[in-house]
């Protein structure tokens, strides 16, 4: 998912993508919509209507997408974007919940933004129309004017979003919705996800037994699409039950516990030249931490071509921590109380190959690298025998 991603726009920072099968999608509900479209209006109207209809639809899937992301984010859950693909969209989040009621609300801000589209849709055709005009062009019934149309079907298809998202089957939000509530009771997030995931298979399963009989029907077209999206439904919540357990064994793993605690660091008050001589030319590494000589306050990360740079420009007496950042640099950095698990989907880990580890006063403890990570992931996988 998002592999490939082309970027469209950013809103509020967070970076908004389309992966190629997302084209291919926009391009069959065009062509399924002015169709449709087609017995009402003339041709150019309906091409129009449809490709309006369609667009919109996605606003609609990026909004509530949005509404996952914008709420994470203010709950300091790191979004790496947000990408629309075949079956819909996703938030990229860099870490999992930490509570049942982070989950809870994370997982509930989606549908809440669906539902908002539905009433405003609703509002707006019932005081441009009435309740039996607006009616009749959600069922595409009589003769509606185009706009009319466009707002009923933008209001059917987010209450069919809506129902569907609803149902309690894990990856869907529903059962993001069930599993925060098995969290909440059991006590045990591991316990809540093979639940909601054991839903999520079964749905699945549903899903797969209703394509099926479609096509057998004669309805090829949704009655594959039944089959694909429950496939992938069932994958996903199989793969959600198996790092359910893995997660098990890493359970009370911190970053504390396989962390380097004697790094290479650069003192603050160090000069970019001697930073040259002392550190890049000695170990021949292209960054270092830097950090408070005196409180150990990490400062930022020291990359060889900001020091190269300075260099250049006539400034070698230069502080190093006046070339750092450490706001910039928050993707990179990590507490030592964090568990080793929420490193798997770190883009920080994976584009450095390395996090700074701080404690709670943002003082430099050590640093992890993905060497360490992985050997510890290795040790929470059974053997086999023979």
């Amino acid at each position: 998912m998002g592999t490939g991603s082309i970027q469209l726009a950013r809103v509020f920072g967070i970076r908004i993508g389309a992966s190629p099968s997302w084209f291919v999608v926009l391009f069959i509900m065009i062509i399924g919509l002015s169709s449709s479209y087609t017995d009402r209006y003339p041709d150019t109207t309906a091409y129009s209507v449809a490709v309006a209809s369609a667009a919109l639809f996605f606003v609609s899937l990026t909004l509530h997408e949005l509404g996952h992301a914008l709420v994470a984010r203010r709950h300091g859950i790191g979004i790496a974007g947000i990408d629309l693909w075949f079956f819909g969209g996703i938030a990229k989040l860099d870490r999992d919940s930490r509570s049942p009621g982070e989950e809870f609300r994370v997982s509930a801000a989606g549908p809440a933004v669906t539902l908002l589209i539905i009433v405003v849709c609703i509002a707006i055709g019932l005081a441009v129309s009435g309740s039996q005009d607006f009616l009749d062009a959600v069922a595409l019934n009589g003769n509606p004017s185009p706009g009319l149309a466009l707002l009923g079907w933008l209001a059917l298809v987010n209450a069919f979003l809506l129902v569907f998202n609803m149902v309690p089957a894990f990856p869907l939000d529903g059962g993001r919705i069930a599993r925060a509530a098995a969290w909440k009771i059991t006590g045990d997030r591991n316990r809540g996800t093979r639940f909601s995931a054991r839903l999520g298979q079964i749905f699945s399963y549903v899903l797969v037994g209703g394509g099926i009989y479609l096509l057998v029907r004669g309805d090829p077209y949704t009655g594959l699409w039944f089959i694909v999206l429950g496939w992938f439904l069932g994958q996903t919540a199989t793969g959600a039950v198996a790092s359910s357990r893995f997660s098990e064994r890493l359970e009370g793993v911190t970053v504390a516990d396989v962390m380097d605690t004697q790094p290479v660091w650069v003192p603050g008050d160090t000069t970019v030249v001697e930073a040259q001589d002392e550190f890049f030319l000695r170990y021949r590494w292209p960054w270092f931490p830097v950090a408070d000589p005196i409180t150990g306050r990490f400062l930022g990360l020291l990359h060889q071509q900001r020091v190269d740079d300075a260099v250049q420009h006539g400034r070698p007496a230069l502080p190093v921590a006046d070339v750092v950042d450490a706001r910039a640099d928050e993707a990179f950095r990590v507490r030592d109380d964090t568990p080793i698990e929420q490193l798997l989907g770190s883009e920080g880990l994976r584009s450095l190959g390395a996090l700074m580890v701080i404690d709670g006063d943002d003082r430099l403890r050590g640093v992890v690298t993905i060497e360490q990570v992985r050997r510890a992931l290795s040790a929470a996988v059974p053997g086999r025998a023979g």
